[in-house]
This record gives structure tokens, sequence and C-alpha cells, in this order.
């Protein structure tokens, strides 16, 4: 099978896989080994939402938050470390639910960064990895040109590298002469065996969750295809422990152990605990699921033996939220029309800066934002008392959220430098250290600079004063990332690193890992499809297990356009 074959005399076994969440990496898992004829058992701790069953705006706080102690379970999660505040994805579909469609290859110095770059030539060996995972994820160039392109447009040009500036490629069912905007079509990606598609009306709210079917979330091609070549979706599961058969003997097989998300703790008959056996786990819950479950197993006793070098290259992508926000509404301008995420440009060498909005009326994550305060070698707490008592009137429209979405363009800001955190396990949960490479960033100059002209070129073209801004968690030195990722670094050197080549853990047969945790460096640029790709490499490197499944047409491929037997070298 995956290289942990079964031994003589194995037990039987539930599964033949079992993986742990429905991201960019699970999905992936889910469909090519389900093709191959593997029987495959999806664990999500998430809901499955319909289109029309995500939030209208992110007010809906049941439907847009993740908190199941409360009973919500939202597409957004928020978690917390010492150095970072992390925003991540929740769901049948993961991050793709709530992330903001941008599909981006990384630059070539991703490649060679950090003990990864000894294993394989990746940039040739990702090559055409990338190429299935954009046919898989319909990636296009978004087409929108508003006064917001045109003020990131202009920015660039401001600080001279105007040539950088360009329209983001976006996974999105965009409208075509034949399909306009708000109108659905059957499958127009998988030859009929995908789901019928909407196109995209421009809402801009592809970060509460996409209610008109446009975004290209997992749930309408990795997945729905799993699901019919096969595979099994159990949501609201949250695995709670993994464990070998036989700690002797790890290629015997493995047992996984779920609980009902959010069940009340008075007991296992309401949290509804269960266990399944399989030959092989594919850990994909996120940088963040996965660490934490592997973290536990090791403090716990169940994986003692993990590779030391867990929880190091953890990467924040190096990124920063800023953003222009007008005193008021523009009268005649919407900031709100286009898609999450439509243009971009690189400041300098190492930084990329992306605007990113929400649609009208989603205004709740504007309680995050107010004065924008540079660090440094000063106390930014300081900074900020001394700008709100120097700008009292600046300092309350922060405050205020009312209409937020209408007058804010956020900036997403990127880098690819060598920094690091290393996570650890303390009093139950995860915890954070400075880590490999220089500091991870509290702030970084050429962001701030950028949304400074943004917020100038933003007042220029709707007549409102516009002012940049930060993030309240920014004041006390703690950035903001969308993009946790690493923990678990690819290389040869179990000393050094987590996972080998075909990203199974060093010492570990059987158990995998194909999330944001493998991402080896930090890249610049949004992850997605760099995690699609790796997790293609990795799958299309599987043998097949039985004769092609009730999916393979006639010319030995699948719908989605794989090779069932594909082998890679």
């Amino acid at each position: 099978m995956s290289g942990s074959d079964a031994p003589a005399g194995a037990p039987r076994l539930d599964h033949d896989v079992v993986v742990v969440g429905s991201g960019f990496g699970g999905s992936v898992a889910a469909l090519r080994l389900a093709e191959k004829g593997y029987d495959v058992l999806v664990h999500e701790a998430g809901r499955r939402f319909a289109d029309a069953e995500h939030a209208r705006t992110s007010w809906d706080l049941p439907r847009y938050l993740w908190a199941p102690r409360l009973g919500w379970f939202g597409v957004q999660r928020i978690h917390r470390l010492p150095h970072v505040l992390v925003l991540a994805g929740a769901g049948v579909g993961g991050g793709s639910l709530n992330y903001a469609n941008t599909l981006y290859r990384p630059p070539s110095a991703f490649y060679r960064s950090g003990p990864w770059a000894e294993v394989a030539d990746w940039e040739r060996e990702l090559a055409p990895h990338y190429d299935t995972a954009e046919r898989m994820l319909g990636v296009t160039t978004s087409p929108f040109d508003g006064p917001v392109e045109q003020a990131m447009r202009r920015t660039a040009e401001d600080m001279g590298v105007g040539d950088t500036f360009r329209s983001v490629p976006v996974g999105v069912f965009l409208p075509t002469p034949t399909v306009p905007a708000g109108r659905t079509t059957a499958d127009p990606y998988f030859a009929g065996a995908g789901p019928a598609r909407t196109a995209c009306t421009g809402c801009g709210n592809c970060m509460v969750g996409c209610r008109v079917g446009a975004k290209n979330t997992l749930v309408k091609n990795y997945l729905h295809l799993a699901e019919r070549a096969g595979a099994r979706i159990e949501p609201l599961r949250t695995v709670t422990r993994v464990e070998p058969l036989d700690r002797d003997d790890l290629t015997r097989g493995w047992r996984v152990s779920t609980e009902r998300t959010g069940a009340p703790g008075l007991g296992g008959l309401r949290r509804r605990r269960t266990s399944v056996t399989c030959r092989d786990v594919v850990l994909a819950a996120g940088a963040w699921g996965t660490q934490s479950l592997l973290h536990r197993m090791r403090a716990e006793g169940v994986l003692p033996d993990l590779p030391a070098a867990l929880g190091t290259l953890t990467r924040t992508n190096s990124e920063a939220l800023v953003g222009a926000v007008a005193d008021r509404v523009p009268p005649g301008v919407d900031l709100t029309r286009g898609l999450a995420i439509t243009s971009s440009f690189h400041p300098d060498a190492d930084t990329h800066v992306e605007n990113c909005r929400y649609g009208a009326g989603s205004d709740a994550m504007g309680l995050l934002a107010t004065l924008l305060v540079d660090g440094g070698g000063r106390s930014r707490p300081l900074g900020f008392v001394a700008q709100a008592v120097r700008h009292p009137v600046r300092w309350l429209r922060s405050l205020g959220v009312r209409g937020w979405s209408r007058r804010a363009v956020i900036g997403l800001v990127m880098q690819s430098r060598d920094n690091s955190l290393t996570t650890s396990w303390r009093r139950g949960r995860l915890t954070s250290a400075h880590g490999h490479g220089e500091p991870n960033p509290t702030w970084i100059p050429a962001g701030h600079e950028a949304v400074r002209r943004l917020a100038l070129r933003l007042q220029q073209t709707t007549g409102v004063r516009t002012r940049p801004g930060g993030t309240v968690v920014d004041v006390l030195d703690i950035p903001m990332t969308a993009h946790f990722l690493g923990g678990c670094p690819i290389g040869a050197d179990p000393a050094t690193s987590v996972l080998d080549a075909r990203q199974q853990v060093h010492g570990h047969p059987g158990l995998h890992v194909v999330d944001g945790a493998a991402v080896s460096a930090n890249l610049g640029v949004n992850p997605s499809l760099t995690i699609t790709a790796q997790a293609e490499r990795v799958f299309a490197a599987w043998p097949a297990r039985t004769p092609p499944s009730a999916l393979t047409q006639r010319d030995g491929t699948t719908p989605s356009g794989q090779q069932t037997t594909r082998k890679v070298t």
C-alpha cells in the first residue's frame, strides 16, 4: 500500500485509510485514494454546509464563528499563541470555506529554504502537481478592476514597483457570455461529474462563506468526486486519539478515536465516543489541529517516539494585517464589489501585499481594527496611547464598526523571509517560542508604508478622509496571520525534521501529514495551492489497491482527469 504494507497475520481492520480533516490536503487524500480503490473514511470536526446555510453576514455569529462550546459551528476559527493570533477555517471543506480564493504559486526561493531543500528538487517535482491542482480548483484570473484595484495599482506605482502589480489567480466560477452572474448551470469543470454551479455575483463575501455557489470550495471538486468514488465523510467528529494497534510493530495498523464535536462533558454517551481501526492515518487537520494532536499524543505517552523536531519551523507566512478605513461610507463608490482578494503587488523582493474585502454588512471583523502604530525600538502600547491622546476623534472613529466593510480595505502583507516559531505542548494547550532564523516580525515596515499610501489613494478616489489602520493585537506586538503553517518539516534527517520525502512521519509507518503543517518554509503568497500540490504529489505515488473505482472512464482516467494508477518518480 503506502509503504506500510500489512504484515502476515495482520488483524482485520475497519478501513484502509482514515483521513483527519477535509481541507486542501485531506480532500486530495480522500479523492485520490478512493479513486485507487482504498476504503477511505474522513473525520471532520466541523459541520457540513449547503451554500444557502452559510452566514449572510459575519454578524450571524453561530454560522460564522467557530465556538463549539457555545454551539457555534461556523467557518471562522480564531486561535491564540503568545506570538501570533491565528485565523483558520472549519467545516467540511476546511479552509476553502472561508479562504479568499487566491491560488498563487510561490517564488523560487520557497523551494530552497530549510531542510526540505536537501530532499528533492521541489520546484521541478511539484510543477506537474501544481498543474493538476490548478485544474481541479478551477484557477482563473480575477476580472475586477474597480476603485480598490485602481488604488492598489497607483500605490504600487507610487512605491516604484508598478511593474509588480497584477490581478490575482482565483478559484471561482466567474460569469461568461452564456452564464451571467447569478445564473446556475450544469457542472462546467468535470465533464458533468461535478455539482451544478452558479456564476459569481461579486458580492465580496467569500470569506464569510459563499452562499451563491460560485466559489470553488473543496466540496465543489475534490470532496464531491471523492464521495462519488466511495469515500465517506463524517462531519462533527473531533479526533481525540491516534495510536498504534501494536507499539512494537506499527505496520499492524492504527486506532483513531473520536467524539462528537462540542458535546457537553458529562459522560461518554452525550459525547458519542467511537473508534475505528485502519492501516494508514492521514493527518490533515490544518497546521493548528495536526500539531495540537501530535503534541498531545506525545505528551500523553501515546506516541512517545515522535521526532524531536515536532513544532520546529512553525511559520506564520511572515504576515501582518493592516487596513485603510474611510471616516464614512463613500457616496457612489462600492468598496465591497468584487472577490475577497483581487489584486496584489510587491513593495520589495521579500514582501507581498494583497487587498482584501468583506461583503456589505459583514462588519464583525472591524472589531479587531484600530489605529496604525509602528513597531521598532519604542513601546507600541505607549505609542498607541500617545496617538489616541493626540487624535481622540480619530481613535473614537476607529471604534465604530457600522458600515465598516463598505468603507474599509484590508491589506494582507506576506513575506518569504526565513523566520519561524517553535511550538510545544504546555498545560494542555499549544504554546510558542521564537524559533530558527530571524525573529518572527511583529510589524512589517514595507506593509505600513504601503497601507499609508493606499489610504491616500483611496481618499483621492472616494473624496472621503481615509486613514491607515492596524489591529488591536498589533498594539501588543502580536501579529495576526491567516496562514499558520509548518511544525512538521520535511527532511532527510529525523533529528531536524518530522516527515520524510513522502510526508510520512519518521519512524512511524502508516502515519502521514499532508496539510499546512508540512509546508516547510514561508511562501510569501497564499499557501492553499501549494498544500494541494504537495498532497497531489504524495498520493500520486501510492499504488492502486484494487481494480479501478466506479468513477473510472473507458480511457483509464477519472472525471477529475487523473490516471487511476499513475506512478511518480
